[in-house]
């Protein structure tokens, strides 16, 4: 009863559903299109067993990348599904894997889009990457009997309360999960409060600690360092920002740039539609600003990096990175990707999605808080005038990525149990 109420106030939303797509249309035009695969009516789709992977966005989908991969290796008789829910997720999903996966975007969760999804697909599992769980999708699971995986699974304090409070809802659609592979004991220990039955949670670690750089990436950002960097210009990396972060970065380099006058910033928001929003700032405030689109490599105050999927290639490319959304109450982002090339690291004080990454990091050394900009300024100059302090935190945040692998090898241990 309580899910046909939820229910019902979906297909209410619809027309407020539309609304919104067209809105965030209007920044990011990829909104716009492929709107049949919301409701699966995208079409012929190829039958056949496969194993679903849902990442709802860039974040998601490339913590699941290797898992992916590994799959395809272990079960080359599926096929692999992947859905996303953004157009950014999407496109790293296409970048990344192309026609060696199937893709469409994750269909609203209404039990007559369900019908017609599962008419398409005929999954054996379902792996759902880190926090996105729909009441209608996993009873529709239950259904047909499709075991369905929590992995990399993470519950902040916040969210925890948010799902305490629709217990009503929260509770059996927990209990419809065949299994969950928790981060960290204490994201183990909030899903236990809220109903999860003890047997279906394994504790397996972060997969994002497993994370490897290739050759190319290596040899890439080698490269745009040399461009961007040259000797006595340090390049300081600002990374998936977020509105009311950059206003406080730029300011933060303003008074950075007074003690280190060769100073560079490359500022990366972290959705698309805020590109142009955040290269206008920059050049009201009289900086020479270039946008990485551009492909110029003139002389430049602060870069815009407003590509896709070059984020990891602009973390080795730097000296200094500091990890956005953490100057606004959004969570933070992930910082094993700039420890994984032994950079130091600077990070706002909201990091309730990191919590555990971010006190290995500031324990071993290699990651520093800063609250705002005359903070923020002070921690760029300190780092970046000490040589030796540079190299100690990068080398401290390598040890902390390296230490903390084996996730993944322990994900698919139990992917394996959970498929067979």
């Amino acid at each position: 009863m309580i899910r046909v109420l939820y229910t019902l106030i979906l297909y209410l939303a619809l027309p407020l559903v539309a609304l919104r797509l067209l809105w965030r249309a209007k920044l990011a035009p990829a909104y716009a299109q492929r709107w049949g695969e919301r409701f699966a009516l995208a079409g012929d789709k190829p039958l056949g067993k496969s194993i679903w992977v849902h990442a709802v966005s860039v974040g998601e989908t490339l913590a699941a990348l290797d898992m992916i991969r590994a799959l395809q290796a272990r079960y080359p008789e599926y096929r692999l599904l992947v859905t996303t829910t953004t157009p950014t997720g999407s496109e790293r999903v296409r970048q990344s894997l192309g026609a060696s996966v199937d893709h469409v975007y994750l269909p609203y969760d209404l039990p007559d889009v369900w019908w017609r999804f599962f008419r398409q697909f005929t999954p054996a599992l379902l792996i759902v990457m880190e926090t996105e769980l729909w009441p209608n999708l996993l009873a529709a699971c239950a259904k047909r009997g499709i075991p369905t995986l929590l992995a990399n699974a993470r519950l902040s304090e916040k969210s925890a309360r948010g799902y305490a409070r629709m217990a009503w809802l929260a509770r059996p659609m927990l209990r419809r999960l065949t299994a969950i592979a928790a981060q960290q004991q204490a994201d183990a220990n909030r899903f236990l409060a809220l109903g999860l039955p003890p047997a279906a949670l394994a504790v397996t670690g972060n997969i994002k600690f497993d994370f490897t750089l290739s050759q190319a990436q290596r040899e890439a950002a080698k490269a745009l360092h040399a461009t961007w960097a040259p000797e006595a210009q340090p390049l300081w990396l600002a990374a998936s920002t977020h509105a009311g972060e950059d206003e406080q970065l730029l300011a933060a380099f303003r008074l950075a740039r007074q003690q280190l006058p060769n100073l560079r910033l490359l500022l990366v928001p972290r959705h698309l539609e805020r590109f142009d929003r955040v290269a206008t700032m920059a050049e009201t405030e009289g900086w020479i600003t270039v946008r990485r689109s551009s492909g110029a490599a003139g002389p430049f105050d602060v870069l815009i990096g407003d590509t896709m999927g070059e984020l990891q290639v602009f973390y080795g490319a730097c000296d200094l990175a500091f990890v956005g959304g953490s100057l606004v109450p959004r969570g933070g982002h992930n910082m094993i990707e700039p420890a994984a090339w032994a950079k130091p690291i600077i990070s706002g004080p909201h990091v309730f999605n990191f919590t555990e990454v971010a006190r290995l990091l500031e324990t071993a050394g290699a990651m520093v808080f800063a609250s705002d900009a005359d903070h923020l300024a002070t921690t760029v100059v300190r780092i970046l005038s000490d040589s030796a302090l540079s190299e100690q935190q990068g080398q401290a945040a390598l040890s902390v990525a390296n230490a903390n692998r084996g996730a993944l090898a322990r994900l698919l241990a139990l992917i394996d149990r959970t498929l067979d």
